[in-house]
């Protein structure tokens, strides 16, 4: 392992811990810039960043890229200095894209790129950028009257008008309300788009300002569930639809709403086809829409004709287990051609889909990359060709390439090592690397002039390189991280910290996951990460093997990885094993210790998914399938069945406002522990979420490190 540097105590207090610092500092993310968009043509660049690594409350920004200077644009304390309660729809919004920062969450441009709208509090601001970016420039922040609390407002090409979301009904700014009072909720994305689907908007302009697209969303036929908080009896309790695995998912539709009340709906088979990935205007006679089947093994891109809501098949993505997901496709080229995902075989044989060694892209149904590229998302077009964002080294590491669509070849353009990402616009690049050192964020003109976007944050704690290894014969990614100063032939307790569900990958370069890994082996542990198969970026063939099943191979390779790892390094003593999760990870660490306790000692888990036929429909079908098709599977994958067989230590832990895993499947492994006789402990929290906000993590770090200490005799 490398040299590590020592923590440096936070400028304001010498004394504090890394713990205290991390709450503090919301996990050393406050003060970085986030959410990028450019406008006018790459002169403009806009973000959202707060003051300093204390500083919780995000402001809008943007740079000029012509100057390299840049300008506050609305600052959250001026325009709302005492703070009111988020409106439901927006709180909602943000658990499901994982937003946990106050101030100014998101905002959108005007197509000219020359305005910026947002909602801070239920209150609806615009302000511009027009002319030089410099201070004393362009006018402040303009409030828009509204017909109550706000929530994802939009504005339309020239800024002249902004859309926007109001308890469930959808109104334009000026004028009144667009949608019809027929009790659906207009405008907004439903659970599964926006937990699952990465759809986390309801409604777009026209190209020419005057028409919107929106979505009709019916949810009269989805279980409600309710959330009261114990702490708070006198407080009515919450409740919402929730599309429950074999159940009934929510009614949507696409409307075109245009002037005079004129209304046209979008006419694809929404029977056959009930998911909504994507959505958008391409010109104004014509919309680009994605759906997928309920299983979402076909992928379908359409046009529609926004004047008689007529649809065309413009392309069809399938695969025998799930089309997974690769951001940016199915797209139409500028030249018309269709872009794909498509799973590569290896070079050596041609093979099933099942079988692929590389998930790569297709032109008109033609393979256009090798088996080995693992491409990750398609940012856009750029000089001609394709900005990609790929993997061909360890899964650990991506690089941004440009790659010839008719030719197949690769051109690197940041392609060193870490985790590079890409945006671009006009001819510019927003270039973000991400290795051991932290992050760097660089714009690079369509003239070539390079500018430094500044980062706020405080440095991260620790310079963690952990030792990265492939085994077993499945090639599956681990990393080990070792106390500072750890002395080689000094036995050190296990503790596996690993997520290993579909669709995250935890084994990355990516700086800020170690963090908490490096302060847990300082504790006295050697902690491991595997990613087990079911995960991304291997292959296709890897992430594909969690087909109709989750618990077996989940298991099988973690108990396998962890093996290899103890022949490889002396010092790991496999007979103190604690393992530690959250959501996914909790439910592999809870299972750990009920169906292998020979091999695990003692387990905290987290937020744990205990039984699948109560979570959401398009995570857990596009795996598992349908419960009363392949009920055998379900029953397979619950723990509740092992609860009598638990004989090592349990810490549970859920959060009673969790509207993504209920506390339900905490609270029923609970009962059946407790029905059972089995020793365990519950921590229920009352108010958290399942994203553990404001310091929450970082106290159970706290009670989690007595636990395995205590449990782990450390």
């Amino acid at each position: 392992m490398d040299a590590i540097s020592p923590l440096s105590p936070s400028d304001d207090d010498p004394d504090d811990d890394y713990l205290a610092l991390s709450a503090r500092t919301a996990r050393f993310s406050h003060g970085s810039p986030r959410s990028f968009a450019f406008g006018d043509e790459a002169r403009l660049l806009y973000f959202l960043r707060s003051g300093g690594p204390t500083d919780p409350l995000h402001s809008l920004w943007v740079l000029d890229t012509a100057t390299g200077a840049e300008r506050l644009l609305a600052d959250p304390r001026d325009l709302d200095p005492v703070p009111g309660r988020l409106p439901l729809a927006e709180r909602r919004l943000r658990e499901r894209i994982r937003l946990v920062t106050p101030g100014i969450g998101s905002y959108a441009l005007s197509g000219d790129g020359l305005r910026a709208v947002f909602a801070l509090n239920g209150r609806l601001f615009e302000v511009r950028a027009d002319g030089e970016v410099q201070a004393g420039g362009a006018g402040g922040p303009k409030e828009i009257a509204t017909a109550g609390p706000a929530v994802d407002p939009r504005p339309n090409a020239d800024g002249s008008a902004v859309a926007y979301v109001c308890e469930d009904a959808l109104y334009v700014a000026p004028g009144g309300r667009v949608s019809p009072a027929d009790g659906a909720r207009w405008g907004l994305a439903e659970f599964a788009a926006a937990e699952e689907l990465a759809r986390d908007r309801g409604h777009w302009w026209s190209p020419d300002g005057v028409t919107l697209l929106a979505a009709r969303v019916d949810e009269s036929a989805l279980p409600r569930r309710h959330f009261a908080d114990p702490a708070h009896p006198e407080r009515e309790p919450e409740d919402f639809a929730y599309p429950q695995a074999g159940g009934p998912n929510a009614d949507v539709q696409l409307w075109v709403l245009g002037p005079g009340g004129r209304r046209v709906r979008l006419d694809w088979d929404a029977e056959r086809f009930p998911y909504v990935s994507g959505a958008g205007w391409e010109t104004a006679d014509e919309i680009l829409l994605t759906v997928q089947d309920r299983l979402q093994q076909q992928v379908l891109l359409l046009s529609a004709d926004p004047a008689t809501g007529r649809i065309r098949e413009l392309s069809r993505t399938v695969h025998p287990h799930w089309v997974d997901p690769l951001p940016g496709t199915p797209a139409r080229l500028p030249d018309g051609r269709m872009l794909t995902s498509a799973d590569v075989p290896p070079a050596a044989a041609e093979g099933a889909p099942e079988a692929g060694a590389a998930r790569g892209l297709a032109v008109d149904r033609r393979p256009v990359t090798g088996d080995g590229l693992q491409v990750r998302r398609v940012a856009g077009v750029h000089e001609g060709r394709l900005l990609i964002e790929a993997g061909r080294r360890d899964p650990s590491e991506q690089q941004v390439l440009l790659l010839d669509p008719d030719t197949g070849a690769l051109t690197p353009v940041a392609d060193g090592p870490g985790v590079h990402s890409v945006s671009a616009c006009a001819g510019a690049l927003l270039l973000t690397a991400a290795d051991a050192d932290g992050f760097r964020r660089t714009v690079t003109t369509a003239d070539g002039r390079r500018l430094t976007v500044r980062d706020l944050a405080r440095p991260l704690p620790y310079r963690v390189a952990p030792v990265l290894e492939r085994v077993t014969e499945h090639g599956v990614p681990t990393a080990l991280v070792l106390p500072r100063g750890h002395v080689p032939g000094r036995r050190l307790p296990v503790l596996l910290d690993s997520y290993g569900g579909p669709g995250y990958q935890d084994v990355s370069a990516e700086p800020r996951r170690w963090q908490d890994r490096q302060w847990w082996a300082d504790q006295g542990f050697a902690v491991v990460t595997i990613d087990n198969r079911g995960t991304p970026y291997v292959s296709p063939a890897f992430t594909h093997a969690m087909y109709r099943g989750f618990s077996e191979v989940t298991l099988e390779d973690q108990v396998a990885a962890l093996a290899a790892l103890g022949e490889r390094h002396a010092d790991l003593d496999l007979t103190r094993v604690g393992v530690r999760g959250w959501s996914y990870g909790g439910y592999l660490s809870a299972m750990a210790v009920l169906r292998r306790p020979d091999v695990f000692h003692a387990a905290a888990a987290g937020a744990p998914p205990t039984d699948f036929r109560l979570y959401d429909t398009a995570y857990t079908e596009r795996y598992l399938g349908l419960p009363q098709e392949h009920p055998e599977v379900y029953e397979r994958d619950c723990l509740l069945g092992d609860a009598p067989g638990l004989n090592r230590p349990l810490l549970l832990i859920t959060g009673l406002a969790d509207d993504n895993v209920h506390p339900s499947h905490t609270l029923r492994l609970s009962r059946a522990l407790t029905d059972a006789g089995r020793p365990h402990q519950l921590l229920a929290l009352p108010g958290v979420t399942h994203m553990t906000p404001g310091g929450v993590r970082e106290q159970l770090m706290r009670q989690e490190l007595a636990f395995f200490h205590r449990e782990l005799g450390t």
